[in-house]
């Protein structure tokens, strides 16, 4: 089961595909931890990618997609996956469908986690980050248990610049520019499916499970 994750930044498609990767037991694959883990261990790569990330900006493509198809040519992919966070344009998923008819193999779904613009901004705005493990929660949904302390690690909990208003209003900019013509691509691929993102996630989940399940 090889299943791409869609949906603006703040859509809650993170938090759908680690649900998914729960309860079907295929990896869950973000570019965003990708990301992070070179961040943190200060290599070229997460250098340059900082540089993108923190005006709001997407990461290119040649940054991306090779270190993708390579993570999902591992052995834990071998009975399927979980993209969140790629592919994010045409070229990138151009990328990915000509790695896996390498390999006699194509994506099953593409899901598309819909949120109206206004929600996302409002959403993603009370979103605090752990500095330390990268840990993610909402001060409103998922708030720790201690103000501005992560429950996981007691590290400290920030606003990061990609979530400030500001940013998010550039990022969501990026992302219907970029990447909202991938609705258009895997519609004609036949593999797209719809779900409402405002709704509770336990109830956005089910709707993603029948998806899954048909």
């Amino acid at each position: 089961m090889k299943i791409i994750m869609l949906g603006a930044p703040g859509a809650g498609k993170g938090t759908q595909a680690k649900l998914i990767s729960e309860e079907y037991g295929i990896p869950h694959i973000s570019t965003g931890d990708i990301f992070r883990a070179n961040l943190k261990e200060g290599t070229e790569l997460g250098q340059k990618a900082k540089v993108y990330m923190d005006q709001g900006l997407l990461v290119p493509d040649d940054l991306t997609c090779d270190l993708v198809v390579d993570r999902i040519a591992q052995d834990d992919c071998e009975n399927g996956f979980i993209l969140d966070g790629f592919p994010r344009t045409i070229p990138q998923a151009d990328c990915l469908t000509d790695a896996l008819g390498k390999l006699g193999e194509s994506m099953d779904f593409a899901i598309d986690v819909n949120v109206p613009d206004e929600n996302i901004i409002k959403r993603m705005s009370g979103r605090r980050a752990c500095l330390n493990c990268g840990a993610t929660y909402h001060i409103v949904d998922i708030p720790p248990k201690v103000e501005g302390v992560c429950d996981i690690c007691g590290g400290k909990l920030v606003l990061r610049d990609d979530d400030k208003p500001e940013t998010v209003k550039k990022r969501l900019d990026v992302y219907h520019e970029q990447t909202q013509p991938l609705i258009d691509y895997y519609t004609k691929q036949g593999i797209l499916h719809t779900v409402d993102g405002t709704l509770p996630m336990e109830e956005v989940f089910a709707q993603i499970k029948e998806i899954l399940n048909a």
